[in-house]
């Protein structure tokens, strides 16, 4: 059987450095926050070219923390309107209304499932104070234009790159730094995962970074007095430990995955799948590999048939969740149809060259 993801198999390469890491960590007394912290940090911040990382709690508390900062600076107020991608995880959709914000939901291009940037303008009033892009599957939005409408509108531009650490845009920026603030998911599934919950946020904002770093612990600026009612979402400092780890071998992981996907995108040439609309490589780093299949049940089946997994990502969109049945009387036919026909197949660096060859071939002999 060829898993759609094996984290096993993904961890235990880094398995006896994680183990000494974990000594050396039991023995420091040093558990919350602390140096290792610091230094993923530090080293998270370089990797994407930011001047300011801050780790915390996972993805959507990132998300929380920025959208919550930008209130406390007075940039974002209850009631602001801000548009997000209709196609992506409930995730990106949440931040936004459980921080008393309101979510306005944008068509996704049929060929790169992100936001339609040609959409955007549409939806702008005087009501709306930013943008919520989301790298989805791994793919950067389309950085240029998002940034040009914000600048153009005066939008605060926020990135989701929950799934996209390490994608390159064309000016050598990476995902994390073609907004004004980013936040990142390290769920174990990522293609920088943790042993755990984690997640972080980027910056070159200075004020901003400063009211982040106070609000994910407590809201204080020492250990007992606070200045903003903030939370507890400090990044775990043993995922941080191991994260750092795993930071070193994230380009290589990526440059696996990018050649991966480029045999896929050059031999499968079935006549009923649709294949990704890839521009440029380095910008996808595939977190995952989505296909689209009228028929999307029947392929699914035939595939684990073969002994090849699969995964939907995601069966039902928002605004025909139970959760946002205010958004029900929505038409997104788009985002409707992506979300019947698409499939993620397997796609990760540890897949050996026979996997990949037999999940070619089982797609090619499907029509």
């Amino acid at each position: 059987m060829i898993k759609f993801l094996d984290l096993h198999q993904i961890n235990q390469r880094f398995q006896k450095e994680f183990e000494k890491k974990f000594q050396d960590f039991l023995s420091s007394g040093q558990y919350v926050l602390g140096e290792e912290v610091l230094a993923f940090e530090k080293e998270y911040a370089n990797f994407c070219g930011t001047m300011h990382c801050i780790g915390v709690s996972s993805g959507l508390d990132a998300l929380y923390l920025i959208i919550e900062a930008y209130k406390l600076l007075g940039k974002l107020s209850e009631g602001d309107e801000v548009l997000v991608p209709a196609n992506t995880y409930i995730a990106s959709i949440l931040a936004v209304s459980q921080k008393g914000l309101v979510p306005i939901l944008v068509e996704p291009s049929l060929k790169t499932y992100n936001i339609d940037v040609e959409c955007i303008e549409a939806h702008i009033t005087k009501k709306t104070k930013a943008i919520l892009g989301v790298h989805l599957y791994g793919n950067l939005y389309d950085v240029d234009v998002l940034e040009q409408i914000a600048k153009r509108h005066d939008l605060i531009l926020i990135e989701d790159a929950a799934q996209a650490h390490g994608a390159v845009h064309k000016d050598g920026r990476k995902a994390g730094n073609v907004s004004d603030v980013a936040a990142f998911s390290f769920y174990p599934s990522k293609n920088l995962g943790a042993l755990g919950e984690a997640g972080a946020i980027t910056t070159n904002n200075a004020a901003l970074a400063e009211v982040i770093f106070k609000l994910r612990n407590y809201g204080r600026i020492n250990s007992y007095e606070n200045i903003y009612k903030g939370f507890n979402n400090r990044i775990d400092a043993l995922q941080t430990a191991f994260l750092r780890i795993k930071l070193k071998q994230l380009d290589l992981d990526n440059l696996k995955r990018q050649q991966i996907a480029n045999y896929y995108l050059n031999q499968i040439d079935a006549s009923s799948i649709t294949l990704p609309s890839i521009k440029k490589l380095e910008s996808h780093v595939f977190h995952l590999f989505v296909i689209r299949s009228k028929d999307r049940n029947k392929l699914k089946e035939t595939l684990l048939k073969e002994g090849i997994e699969t995964a939907i990502h995601y069966p039902i969109p928002i605004h025909k969740q139970k959760a946002y049945s205010e958004f029900s009387n929505l038409s997104l036919p788009i985002t409707e149809q992506i979300h019947k026909e698409v499939l993620s197949i397997p796609l990760n660096p540890i897949l050996s060259e026979d996997e990949i060859k037999k999940i070619v071939f089982t797609l090619k002999k499907y029509s």
